[in-house]
């Protein structure tokens, strides 16, 4: 499965105007049985037939590491010591911005520190999201205090609010850093790649992210309903909309089905190329 993939089918049941809710149940079941999926791929022409073992899956909030040498954390502390790889690069991979995200990316900052590296590679991809304050947080470890993060825009005739960094801004300009993005990074991974990318801090590497910038109020209609109404869009510190276009990475890289079938990461790749030569 890739990001973007179109569910046409789970098994042989039609999923196109299936509601979430009924596709999901479909697709859940015993672990360790099967459910075949048919998926539309950008690029490639004939659906493509994948069957899928059913199987509980864990998601980390955040990893250090590479790929084969890795060190997690799910509400646990990160372990020390496996996030440098041997070019001397660190990378964070960070799967959402929980509740705990904040802390745990403060502690894989200190992992990185004291690695004694000033490369860092911070991983977005497929990141949905989450907690507002978790992304302003993050930022304040690269920003000067008062620097703007987020903005809020609130329509016509209302002022904007500018959500600012807390200023920890403990990297100096040896500090070279890039952010993997693609179409699954949405929310506050944009606002966060967003900041770093226009600040001048990273420099941003992959695909174009979803656009997910709205800000919601839930209002309650009666005991049973409730209507979502959305009430302002975030923007970028300069001023981009990331509702309706997202952000765009310096570097321009996709991953093609040859990459795939070689098991080649060419956006890490780019990325390692990029700190490889100090920018």
């Amino acid at each position: 499965m890739r990001s973007g993939d179109i569910i046409l089918k789970i098994d042989n049941v039609d999923s196109v105007s299936l509601p979430v809710d009924s596709a999901v149940k479909l697709i859940r079941g015993k672990s360790g049985t099967t459910v075949t999926l048919t998926l539309e791929r950008a690029g490639v022409k004939e659906p493509l037939v994948v069957p899928i073992v059913r199987a509980r899956i864990e998601i980390p909030t955040i990893r250090t590491g590479t790929k084969d040498e890795v060190s997690t954390a799910s509400g646990a502390e990160t372990d020390s010591g496996t996030g440098l790889r041997k070019d001397g690069i660190f990378v964070i991979e960070l799967y959402s911005f929980s509740a705990n995200s904040a802390n745990l990316f403060r502690k894989a900052l200190r992992e990185f520190v004291d690695s004694g590296s000033h490369k860092l590679i911070l991983d977005l991809r497929g990141n949905p999201g989450g907690y507002l304050d978790a992304a302003v947080d993050m930022a304040s470890w690269f920003l000067p205090t008062g620097t703007p993060v987020v903005r809020e825009e609130f329509g016509k005739g209302q002022d904007e609010h500018v959500i600012r960094s807390k200023g920890y801004d403990i990297f100096t300009n040896k500090l070279k850093m890039v952010i993997l993005v693609n179409g699954g990074s949405a929310s506050a991974s944009e606002i966060l790649a967003g900041a770093l990318k226009e600040h001048g801090i990273a420099k941003v590497v992959g695909t174009q992210t979803f656009g997910k910038g709205s800000v919601q109020e839930l209002v309650k209609i009666t005991p049973d309903t409730s209507l979502k109404v959305t009430i302002a869009k975030w923007l970028t510190p300069n001023g981009v909309s990331i509702s309706k276009q997202g952000i765009t990475p310096d570097y321009v890289v996709e991953i093609t089905e040859k990459d795939v079938a070689a098991k080649r990461d060419a956006q890490m790749d780019k990325a390692v190329e990029l700190l490889s030569k100090g920018w």
